[in-house]
């Protein structure tokens, strides 16, 4: 059984950034540190090329699954650490091909020598291996070009290194070079997967939650904290930030026309989110709004509800169609979550017939009812934060909401 002693980890779009590399770099660094943070056996360093996980004894598989999650990473390759003896490598590679190598495949030698002290430079090396293969090996044949294996020797100064596993990696930008947004996430199918995609391309999400007690139950709030606990392990830690909004939804009720609560209730949400943007120091404002899918999201409502606000709203799934946004659900593992039964703030109160085509002039004179910054202060006056982490989610069966429900 092939023991890893260190993870060699390539950036993916992070070599078109020139002045600006090093601080993609460093941001990667710190994602990957929050992801493995319980391993805490691990040592991790970056430089300018790649990074390198020193496992120490951790678990190989554990931490290959979590980095397979990270954003920002093409792929890495776990190594084996050997001396800077020729006997040792050339045995070294004699026990790794026993385990791997199998006779029909092909390989190849690729050498890279960092340590130009090394008593062979690496065309030397790659000779000198290939000659050890062929020795313990019969049936063992070059190919250059797309081998069945290659062997990628890496002479440090510590070390050398042997790899011949590339594993992808996630691919992307590194979680927080983009900038931080505002995420509304609800409990639902299409907020999360709008959060993973902004996360993709780089941007750091603080996750907004409308809750309404006791119309909307401790179980939606716990589905929705670890629906963003989904989300870290594309790039560590979320804060999470939920939001009383029961005394805005009773006032709305109370005195508004049914067919504009979804609209009404939509612009005091976009104004409540602008706001704690705003003392967040966040850019945009996040969304999983889909085209057409439900009454509030036509080009009508939306045009309406964003009329609140000057700050770009995103929404990265307004294109897809349902069954598009559910295969990304299930990929990231959060649809199983989504559709548990808990109401959310945006369906306890939700008219039979609400406009899909709301006018601004309506929603205007009907808001002259509502003292509206009052509402929004005593909203943002009174959110909760919380620091989500991957080790805040149990991954066992979601069967912990059973007493719940």
């Amino acid at each position: 059984m092939v023991k890893y002693d260190e993870i060699m980890v390539r950036y993916g779009e992070l070599s078109t950034k020139g002045k600006n590399r090093g601080f993609f770099i460093n941001r990667l660094a710190k994602n990957i540190r929050e992801v493995l943070a319980d391993l805490t056996e691990l040592k991790i360093t970056a430089v300018r090329d790649r990074a390198h996980i020193v496992l120490n004894g951790a678990d190989y598989a554990e931490v290959s699954w979590r980095l397979t999650k990270v954003f920002g990473i093409q792929n890495f390759s776990p190594s084996i650490k050997v001396k800077k003896d020729l006997t040792e490598l050339s045995n070294t590679v004699v026990a790794l091909f026993n385990e791997i190598y199998q006779e029909g495949m092909t390989f190849k030698i690729a050498t890279k020598r960092a340590d130009h002290t090394f008593e062979l430079d690496s065309t030397e090396l790659n000779l000198a291996l290939g000659d050890t293969v062929f020795d313990h090996f019969t049936y063992a044949k070059v190919q250059m070009k797309k081998p069945d294996i290659t062997l990628r020797v890496e002479v440090r100064e510590d070390a050398i290194y042997l790899s011949y596993e590339t594993i992808k990696g996630a691919g992307g930008m590194p979680v927080g070079t983009a900038g931080r947004g505002h995420l509304m996430l609800s409990g639902g199918i299409d907020s999360p997967v709008a959060g993973y995609l902004a996360l993709k391309r780089g941007v750091e999400i603080e996750a907004v939650h409308f809750a309404s007690p006791p119309y909307t139950s401790p179980g939606a709030l716990k589905k929705a904290k670890d629906l963003a606990a989904k989300l870290t392990v594309f790039g560590g830690a979320i804060q999470f930030i939920e939001v009383p909004f029961t005394e805005i939804q009773e006032e709305i009720k109370a005195k508004a026309p049914q067919a504009y609560l979804m609209t009404l209730t939509r612009r005091f949400m976009m104004r409540v989110v602008d706001r704690i943007r705003e003392e967040r120091h966040g850019k945009v404002i996040i969304n999983g709004e889909s085209l057409g899918q439900v009454a509030s999201q036509t080009l009508g409502s939306m045009a309406v509800i964003n009329e609140v606000t000057n700050t770009p709203v995103i929404r990265p799934v307004v294109t897809m169609d349902k069954i598009e946004i559910i295969e990304i659900a299930e990929k990231i593992d959060t649809f199983n979550l989504s559709i548990l039964p808990f109401e959310d703030c945006c369906t306890v109160f939700a008219p039979p017939s609400p406009k899909t085509n709301p006018k601004l002039e309506n929603c205007l004179q009907y808001e002259k009812r509502f003292d509206v910054e009052g509402l929004v202060n005593r909203a943002v006056s009174g959110i909760m934060v919380t620091t989500i982490t991957g080790e805040n989610w149990d991954r066992q069966s979601t069967d912990e909401f059973a007493d719940l429900l």
